[in-house]
């Protein structure tokens, strides 16, 4: 059963450089920030977003933390704070496809009542539907479910799984078909990623 969230979706700054001072714009060396936006897990039948959706004007996204491969940020959003350990990928493969950047990001959302919910970015339009065995965590594979950009855990009741896989494992490996039909992969580090998301806990108690 796949688990219902609104469409509200939250404007972060995704500071991928050296850790900034809280809410900078630019990272030390001056280099823009990039910014994504983190879409949770939709409804079946997903409604517009609600006036006070966050990604109208939510505050800039604090690093917290860098653990090897992986950072861990907070933010404020529409329903409260928003925590969340993020990276993106070592390797992306066909190489010669021109792609938005793709990470993967695990948030948690009091407010919500949203605990670990996994998502991935991949950078360019996908093929809606599932994703038979589209992550691959040192060979245990879990099914995705994709809409639009953006891709989660086929069965959120597997979430946990996936998470003690991904504390336990050294690498991640996310393939999805386009609209075009091009099946790309990207290859993701594990490497620091259980502190990452301790630090997540912490600062969303």
């Amino acid at each position: 059963m796949i688990r219902s969230f609104s469409w509200s979706g939250v404007v972060l700054a995704l500071a991928l450089a050296a850790p900034p001072p809280g809410f900078a714009q630019t990272d030390a060396g001056g280099k823009p920030l990039i910014v994504a936006k983190v879409v949770p897990k939709p409804k079946t039948d997903p409604k517009p977003a609600a006036a006070d959706d966050p990604a109208a004007g939510g505050a800039k996204p604090f690093r917290v933390g860098t653990y090897g491969d992986w950072g861990a940020y907070e933010t404020q959003g529409g329903k409260g704070k928003v925590c969340y350990a993020l990276a993106k990928p070592k390797d992306r493969q066909p190489g010669n496809l021109t792609r938005d950047p793709a990470y993967v990001f695990i948030s948690t959302r009091p407010g919500e009542g949203v605990h670990n919910e996994i998502s991935v970015i991949m950078g360019f339009p996908l093929k809606d539907g599932a994703i038979d065995g589209g992550a691959d965590i040192n060979g245990t594979k879990f099914d995705l479910i994709a809409k639009g950009e953006d891709a989660w855990v086929k069965n959120a009741a597997e979430e946990a799984q996936v998470i003690e896989a991904m504390r336990k494992g050294s690498r991640l490996v996310v393939k999805a078909p386009s609209k075009r039909g091009n099946v790309t992969t990207d290859s993701y580090s594990l490497a620091g990623f259980s502190q990452a998301l301790d630090k997540v806990a912490k600062s969303c108690q």
